[in-house]
């Protein structure tokens, strides 16, 4: 039932709260802003200000292969559960996450691969 099913634009804006609130949960630190993009079978995920504290002090006090080796860490250490939150989210299998961040800058991007697209109504029309 296509009226049953959310539109993208509540798709993204609820994989964008559900990943703020386990960034906070999981690392102790909430990303500025969080931006979702969904193209077809594809997830386009930006974090703005997504360094930890932690991070953040090894990057000023010149330790920035420790801090990226952190933030590798870290990305590995949620992977888990940022998939099956994707998954719960969108209703489709994800088959890969990419993730990489740019200590200069604190974002940090993730691609989910997603093995089908999701299930989304389309929003101009009305039910």
């Amino acid at each position: 039932m296509e009226s049953s099913s959310p539109t993208r634009g509540q798709l993204e804006r609820t994989l964008s709260q559900r990943i703020q609130a386990l960034y906070r949960t999981q690392l102790g630190h909430q990303p500025g802003q969080i931006t979702c993009q969904i193209f077809d079978e594809k997830i386009a995920i930006v974090l703005e200000d997504a360094l930890t504290q932690p991070e953040q002090l090894l990057v000023n006090s010149g330790r920035e292969e420790l801090a990226e080796q952190v933030r590798s860490d870290l990305d590995a250490a949620i992977e888990p559960q940022l998939k099956q939150l994707i998954e719960e989210v969108v209703g489709v299998p994800v088959l890969e996450l990419l993730s990489d961040a740019k200590l200069e800058t604190g974002r940090s991007g993730i691609i989910a691969i997603l093995a089908d697209p999701p299930q989304v109504r389309d929003s101009s029309k009305r039910s």
